[in-house]
């Protein structure tokens, strides 16, 4: 197990406090799940970029990693949803997109071929992980609230767009 994997089992660990804080629903836990979502999403860029630098990359590392992403955005978003903070529809997308992805993963693990993130597929979680973090402190600074939803209705197309992309790109996946 080396460093990069170990910061990206760091991000899974935390998912399950982010969620037990906004559930909390009091004056301060959801700041603190707020802090708690940045921090995991930072180390998105830490692990990745450890991983390059000290040539750590491993296959347990490119399944991990996307797989964390999708479990840390996917329990906010959820989590917005029960608030009533994004629409039912947005989050179906979003899910559907993760999931359509991470089946076309597993074919292509079948064949031994791994499947790194794309750009679009990157660019897509920026939009993702920025939207999100600033929908926790809108309380705070309520103009936050029509950047968070620029931001977060950006990412639900980056999600349609990417998707389609990704297919595309590899489609040899699902001829055999």
């Amino acid at each position: 197990m080396n460093l990069p994997n170990r910061i990206t089992f760091s991000r899974i660990f935390l998912i399950p406090i982010y969620i037990i804080l906004m559930y909390l629903v009091n004056s301060w836990s959801g700041y603190v799940a707020g802090v708690i979502f940045i921090v995991a999403s930072a180390t998105d860029s830490v692990d990745g970029y450890v991983a390059r630098k000290y040539n750590k990359v491993t296959d347990l590392g490119k399944f991990l990693d996307p797989l964390a992403d999708k479990l840390l955005v996917l329990s906010s978003v959820i989590m917005f949803v029960q608030f009533n903070r994004i629409p039912a529809w947005a989050a179906i997308i979003i899910i559907s997109r993760e999931l359509i992805i991470t089946i076309f993963r597993g074919i292509a693990a079948l064949d031994r071929k791994v499947i790194s993130a794309d750009k679009y597929g990157k660019i897509k979680t920026v939009f993702q992980l920025i939207a999100l973090s600033m929908m926790h402190f809108e309380k705070i600074f309520m103009p936050i609230y029509v950047v968070a939803d620029i931001l977060f209705y950006i990412s639900v197309a980056f999600s349609v767009f990417s998707a389609v992309n990704y297919i595309i790109n590899n489609k040899d996946v699902i001829k055999g």
